[in-house]
Formats: structure tokens, sequence, C-alpha cells
């Protein structure tokens, strides 16, 4: 029951600003976690950024994804809330840009249930998604979920495989030693170490990693893997660092069971 209207909370009702009710749990381990919301319809974006608010998030609202990506790039959130069906250039579209050059935690919102789009969104690098109507409480704890997933990624470098991909610099080092990369080597370990273990076939690096560049090819990504690896066994050379997976594509397995850290993203 809402403690603002007295009124019984649907469990999967539209949102509605005066629903706004603080949320049980424990919410140290994502205290002060800034997380914007990229939402345009107003009252939706109310809610939403009241009860992150009330769970100790720091949130900001933004009704269009321009506003959004240019935020984004003077001061990084920690996660992203976005609204596939924003006017003029859509969450997906918004998402593709995003993943160009940053790593951080993205779930969209979106009404449009069909699988393709699920598909789409997750294969453009969504870390989760949630379907419209939605209680806000399911958004903030979806929120904590993928923070808590996402946090092994900002451990400091000695903590795990010695591998440090820096979005922000665009630097990747081993064990404290710059790899020397190019862009688009950089780019494609950026892409492959966002989520060690996943399978990642060549079309998708192709989408996900150089969605501008139209001289880019499956071939390119055999070559610029080839490079990535003789990069990093020149460091390490005990461990391989990407695994080819016959018929399908390539995977990135770092030599920790802890995942490599990929900073740009403020710690928790």
């Amino acid at each position: 029951m809402s403690a603002a209207s007295g009124r019984p909370e649907p469990a999967r009702a539209a949102v509605r600003p005066h629903d706004v009710t603080p949320v049980t749990g424990d919410s140290r381990a994502v205290s002060a976690s800034m997380v914007f919301v990229v939402e345009d319809e107003p009252d939706i974006a109310a809610v939403l950024v009241d009860y992150l608010r009330a769970e100790g998030f720091a949130a900001r609202h933004f009704a269009d994804g321009e506003a959004a990506l240019q935020a984004i790039t003077e001061a990084a959130p920690d996660l992203v809330l976005l609204d596939v069906m924003l006017p003029g250039r859509d969450g997906l579209s918004v998402l593709r840009t995003l993943r160009q050059s940053r790593t951080l935690p993205v779930i969209l919102l979106t009404a449009r249930v069909e699988e393709v789009d699920r598909l789409i969104g997750l294969d453009l690098g969504a870390d989760d998604y949630i379907c419209k109507p939605f209680s806000p409480r399911e958004v903030v704890a979806r929120v904590k979920a993928v923070l808590r997933r996402s946090a092994v990624h900002r451990l400091p470098a000695t903590a795990s495989s010695g591998l440090v991909v820096d979005a922000e610099r665009g630097l990747a080092s081993l064990q404290g030693v710059e790899l020397g990369l190019t862009r688009k080597e950089f780019v494609l370990l950026q892409t492959l170490a966002r989520q060690p273990g996943r399978i990642y076939a060549r079309s998708q690096l192709l989408a996900l990693a150089y969605a501008d560049d139209l001289d880019a090819s499956e071939r390119a990504i055999d070559s610029h893997i080839k490079n990535l690896r003789r990069k990093l066994t020149q460091r390490d050379g005990q461990h391989e660092w990407i695994r080819s997976v016959y018929g399908v594509g390539f995977v990135f397995e770092p030599p920790s069971p802890v995942p490599v850290p990929v900073p740009g993203q403020r710690s928790a």
C-alpha cells in the first residue's frame, strides 16, 4: 500500500507519481550510485527518480536521448535506465552510440514486447530489459541486481587478471604496461571484455564494435583478433585470452574467475 496515497499499488500497473514509497531492503551496496533515467513520459520518470532516491541512489532525468548522451560524455553514471520509444532518436539508436565508447550498464524500458526488440536490444549490449507497464519496485530491484553484477568489473586490476580497459582514455594495459592497441583493436577488446565468457559471432562483433565503419568486414575481425592475441600473449604467454569457438566466433576468457575491470565507471 502506498504511504503517500493510502491506496494499494498494483503489481504491474503503470507507474504514477503518487505511488512513491521507499523500497525495503539493504541499499548500502548501491548508496550514492548515479542512475540516469532517460524517459520522455514525465509521470513515469518522476516516479522512477523518486523511488531511486528513496533507496539511496542519486538520479537524474533526461527526456531525450541526445541530452542524455551529452551528459554521459561529461560525467558517466553508474547505470542508465533507457526508454526504447523516445521521440526523435529512439533508445536502441542511443544504445548503439553509447556502446561505441562506453561500457556502463544499461537497462531498457520498453512497451514493445515483440521478441525481436528484446533480442536486438540485448545484442546491442543492453544488460537487461523491463516491459511496460511495470512496478517501480521491480525497476529498483533490477537496478540493484545489474549493479551487483557489474560491480566485479570495477575491482582493482591487482585483484583480478591484471588487464585494465580504460574506456575514458581509450587505453588498455596488462600488468601495468600499455598494450599499444590501435583504436579498432581497443574497441574490439572493450566489447569482448565487457562480458567475459560470452561467445560472440563475427556478425555481432561487427554490429557492436564497428557499427559506423562501412569498410569493416568479418575478415577484418579475424585480423584484429589475431593482433589482440599477439599483444596480450607478449605480456602473458601463459594464457589464451581470446578463444576461438569453431563455427561460431570468439569468447574472451581472462585467467582469473573474476571478470576483468572495465574502468570508466565509478566504484560502488
